[in-house]
């Protein structure tokens, strides 16, 4: 079993549309995790039906019991996060500033504060159209931790590829170069890396290579919107090929990747002849570059 991760240096260069449509050319022989769990879309092109979730825990946070507590304001004095202000007379924790710490619990002369694990989000395992099964999750609105629910979709689906004797797990990683990402990284026998020829993208694109390199990965890339900037494309070209880094297909901008959305189709599906036929020749790549 292998497993192919497509990330980017950004958002919005196509990324989920390209592994997406990588999916629907794997068909059966993959399982796919979506990573990408702080804005988690690949669900809007894999029609995901039948899903079995499970609640996601991931570190704590302080909660106070106000029959304990005796209003001292040890607690709020040494927060250094000033997550424990007073409300209706009463110290309450601020969720969305605790960091978990602990300290507050240590110093409470009565005990009245407990740290209590957090379900930061869920995580589903679904049936989807490519007769095949998709681990995604969803992180919760203001949740951290995202790099710890990453690492549990890739695990299982890990788990899943092998219990269904699966060639591929392929993984749409999150954009960036954050926790999440090292989190998706983990493990790649292939990270495919998407870009486009803007300022952002060839700056973005080069960062995030600089982690890729740090993990020992072998990487290739593919360009969306190739004909935007040919500057930039030559630009890309030349890092790409100071470092090594293949690029297997060059995408020209089209208006069918948004028409494809908005059908909730993959562009292999809305395109089979035009686009969707540059991405099933870089799947074929792939498919070389990981046996």
């Amino acid at each position: 079993m292998k497993e192919i991760v497509v990330i980017s240096g950004k958002g919005g260069t196509g990324k989920t549309s390209v592994t997406a449509s990588l999916a629907y050319l794997g068909k059966e022989n993959i399982i796919v995790a979506d990573c990408d769990v702080d804005a988690a879309d690949m669900h809007l092109l894999m029609n995901p039906t039948n899903s079995v979730r499970e609640d996601f825990y991931s570190g704590v946070i302080a909660e106070i019991d106000n029959e304990k507590c005796i209003k001292c304001g040890k607690c709020a004095d040494v927060c250094r996060w000033d997550a424990i202000p007073v409300i209706d007379g009463n110290y309450e924790v601020q969720p969305l500033d605790c960091e978990g710490c602990g300290y507050c619990a240590l110093v409470c002369p009565t005990e009245a504060i407990s740290m209590n694990e957090q379900n930061v989000g869920d995580w589903m395992i679904s049936d989807i159209k490519t007769s095949t099964k998709m681990v995604h999750a969803r992180l919760g609105i203001g949740a951290e931790n995202s790099g710890k629910l990453v690492a549990k979709v890739k695990n299982e689906a890990k788990k899943l590829a092998e219990n269904e004797n699966k060639d591929y797990v392929l993984v749409d990683g999150s954009p960036g170069i954050g926790c999440p990402v090292v989190s998706s990284l983990s493990g790649a026998n292939l990270v495919v890396l998407v870009t486009e020829p803007s300022v952002s993208g060839v700056h973005d694109v080069k960062r995030v290579y600089e982690l890729v390199k740090k993990f020992g990965l072998k990487a290739v890339c593919i360009i969306n919107k190739a004909d935007i900037n040919s500057d930039k494309v030559d630009e890309l070209q030349k890092f790409f090929d100071k470092e090594n880094i293949e690029v297997i297909a060059k995408i020209p901008y089209n208006e069918n990747f948004t028409k494809a959305m908005t059908m909730g189709e993959t562009i292999v599906e809305f395109d089979p002849d035009g686009l969707g036929l540059i991405l099933s020749r870089s799947w074929e790549k792939i498919k070389e570059l990981v046996k």
